[in-house]
């Protein structure tokens, strides 16, 4: 090949810095500078390897010529002809032929290409950015003993110009590659969340006809079987004294049955609306405990629950009855505070006791907290379990997001 003139070059070089702007992936920056590298270094083929994040695996765009290199998914850099120059063991490859150069050719090389399109004397310099080797340029022709070293100096030269831009690219296609990932990630859970408030409302609904169905059968026909076994206890030829016990033990089940129903079926809050439900089972659990505990509700949201759609709101009175059994229960508290609040980020509710505290609690309680937990997930609640005020107690809150308060949405068969 002829030597060619320092401006000339420098012109070329110009020419492939202003045909890189503007390209945005690799295959179309490597075939929009080919020519001007063609009028440097001569070549029947042209390609890129980029190594990928990782250094694991490499990807060839080229152009020229289409091989198996192009058009096979990312490879591993072990398999490469040309390993050693993008491990960094060797600065350059020159050979006169790679078909019969033993540096190309070892077990398990991905060689086909060499063969398939008669690529015989071949050149390959590193792509560097801050001294690592990101990846390769290779030329390549189907003479014999085409290229020399001045080809190398030149070849360098042209990779210095590529190396910076194909970083950026690079980075680029990874940012986009972990964005769509992340974003596919995100899909999923949301879908998986949306799904799970999907399963809970229909458990709710299954959980309140089930409570239904136990009022009207079950319950009934245990309040007929008491009040047979209370009229047999005034029967002459029957002991009373023998069927009393069969009696309180039969109200104590109804006792517990009516508890149940009451859970399964949260009326007064399909009636009444959260802050009278919450009351409500606040004063129960007291009184049915039998223990003298102080207790308060402090409602700041003006209603506001209410107007959330129905599934959050059963969610976050489900979550709230949880903390108060706990309190009730286990806490040994002598004062209970349920404390409903609007912040301009979202709604919060807590619950603060002034008992043994968390620490004392959490053996016993652990799947009562995990439900909470879950319950809070499942409508993008934020759900947190602390010390409480003081550091006395146990205070355990919810806060609602405004992204995640869903209105209630009104029921058609109402609608005019």
């Amino acid at each position: 090949m002829l030597k060619m003139a320092p401006s000339v070059l420098l012109e070329h070089y110009l020419g492939i810095s202003r045909l890189l702007a503007g390209q945005l992936e690799f295959r179309s920056a490597i075939r929009a500078v080919a020519a001007q590298i063609s009028h440097i270094i001569p070549h029947d083929h042209l390609d890129v390897c980029i190594i990928m994040h990782g250094g694991k695996y490499h990807t060839a765009y080229e152009t020229g010529l289409e091989t198996a290199w192009g058009n096979h998914p990312p490879a591993l850099v072990s398999g490469s002809p040309i390993r050693a120059l993008l491990w960094g063991e060797v600065s350059y490859f020159l050979t006169d032929d790679a078909g019969i150069d033993p540096r190309f050719n070892f077990e398990n090389a991905f060689t086909l290409p060499i063969f398939d399109q008669a690529l015989r004397s071949r050149i390959h310099v590193p792509l560097k950015v801050e001294g690592d080797v990101i990846g390769a340029l290779s030329c390549s022709s189907h003479q014999v003993g085409f290229y020399t070293m001045e080809d190398i100096v030149n070849a360098r030269s042209i990779a210095d110009l590529l190396s910076p831009y194909f970083f950026a690219l690079r980075a680029a296609e990874q940012a986009q590659q972990s964005a769509i990932v992340e974003a596919e990630a995100r899909a999923r859970e949301e879908g998986l969340r949306l799904g799970a408030l999907n399963l809970t409302e229909a458990l709710e609904r299954e959980r309140q006809r089930i409570g239904m169905d136990l009022h009207d059968q079950t319950l009934a026909d245990l309040t007929r079987l008491s009040r047979r076994l209370e009229r047999l206890t005034h029967e002459p030829d029957v002991a009373g004294e023998a069927l009393e016990p069969l009696v309180r033990s039969l109200q104590h089940c109804m006792q517990d049955l009516r508890q149940i129903i009451e859970e399964a079926k949260p009326s007064v809050l399909q009636l009444f609306g959260f802050v009278q439900a919450v009351e409500n089972h606040l004063d129960r659990s007291v009184r049915d405990s039998g223990m003298s505990i102080d207790r308060e509700l402090v409602d700041e949201t003006e209603g506001g629950i209410d107007s959330l759609d129905p599934t959050v709101c059963v969610a976050l009175f489900r979550i709230t009855q949880e903390a108060i059994n706990n309190a009730v229960r286990h806490a040994q508290a002598s004062r209970i505070v349920v404390r409903l609040g609007e912040q301009p980020d979202g709604l919060s509710i807590e619950v603060c006791d002034d008992g043994v505290g968390i620490a004392k609690q959490r053996r016993r309680n652990g799947g009562g907290i995990d439900n909470m937990k879950t319950r809070a997930r499942l409508i993008s609640a934020k759900f947190s379990i602390s010390a409480g005020r003081n550091n006395l107690g146990t205070a355990i809150g919810v806060h609602l997001p405004v992204a995640a308060q869903t209105p209630r949405q009104p029921n058609p068969r109402n609608d005019s």
